[in-house]
């Protein structure tokens, strides 16, 4: 992987924040009504007292100015005061960041695990495994995570109480305990999808001319999967991987919502129906900026495992 490729990544990563920042911070502001009801609610102020709230909340400067003075706020990690609880926006975020970034490790992780598992399983025995892992997939890649969630809780909390219905308990295992039906409910749609590439990749590969002949050649078995099979077919499974766990992060916003977990998800639903601009637009570029992460170490990972995209990366 040269600088160059990396540098030309790492450019169109800061070039695609900047750009959502100026839509995300343009579109709530252009939006129908305007930021300073939410303080008087239904009351009707006078024109002195609507004129000073606009003037606290620098909203009679022009929109330039404030996106302005927005963004060097955020990038010294202010991003204003709540208009609802008038607390730090960035303490009212950080406080459910945590959770949030451990509900999506645990869902990536069963993402992982499984779905390769399954694919792997699916593509070296056919048959009775093979349909079955198909079954699953077709099942699984069809459930919302909100309908997920609720089978979830009323199986394995009202039916069975092996896992608590809302909420995170104390300590640490009470804590993973109660991130794991919240984690399988963002991962099950997940696991399927990365089940039937790594399926359809790895038989893919096994077909593939240099494998049967290291076959031919008396290679154990294991030994051709892993070094052969397994190598050639890691770009899309890569892909797969990177653009699911990326979008773990907007798809929390349901499950958290469902299970009560106190993270980013469920803060942003509550800002919304607030109308608690300053945590919206914290909230709203925190997840791009996960999301385009995401995909950025994404690319840079297929550049490793794959020569003919450093090559192409030069070409261009």
């Amino acid at each position: 992987m040269t600088p160059r490729y990396v540098l030309l990544r790492l450019g169109g990563l800061v070039t695609t924040l900047l750009l959502s920042s100026m839509l995300i911070f343009s579109s709530l502001y252009l939006a129908p009504g305007s930021p300073e009801n939410v303080i008087f609610g239904n009351r009707t102020p006078s024109p002195a007292a609507r004129a000073a709230v606009r003037h606290q909340l620098h909203l009679d400067r022009p929109l330039p100015v404030r996106y302005w003075d927005w963004l060097t706020g955020v990038l010294h990690g202010d991003f204003g005061r709540s208009m609802v609880t008038d607390q730090s926006v960035s303490s009212r975020v950080g406080s459910g960041l945590g959770t949030t970034l451990s509900l999506v490790a645990v869902a990536a992780v069963l993402i992982a695990v499984l779905g390769l598992a399954l694919g792997i399983a699916a593509a070296l025995k056919p048959g009775f495994v093979d349909a079955a892992v198909n079954l699953f997939t077709s099942v699984s890649v069809a459930i919302p995570p909100f309908v997920a969630a609720s089978i979830l809780v009323s199986i394995f909390s009202i039916k069975l109480g092996w896992f608590p219905a809302t909420g995170l308990p104390d300590g640490f295992w009470g804590h993973l305990r109660g991130l794991v039906m919240p984690a399988f409910s963002l991962a099950l749609i997940s696991c399927g999808y990365l089940a039937r590439v790594t399926r359809n990749a790895l038989r893919e590969q096994l077909a593939k001319e240099h494998v049967q002949t290291a076959v031919g050649r008396g290679l154990p078995r294991r030994v051709v999967i892993r070094r052969h099979a397994l190598r050639g077919a890691l770009p899309p499974i890569i892909t797969v991987i990177g653009l699911q766990i990326a979008g773990l992060f907007a798809a929390t916003l349901i499950v958290e919502t469902a299970f009560g977990i106190p993270g980013i998800g469920r803060l942003t639903v509550q800002s919304v129906s607030q109308k608690d601009f300053p945590v919206v637009q914290a909230v709203a570029l925190l997840l791009v900026a996960a999301f385009v992460v995401a995909n950025t170490v994404t690319d840079l990972l297929q550049a490793a495992v794959d020569p003919r995209l450093r090559t192409a990366g030069r070409t261009a």
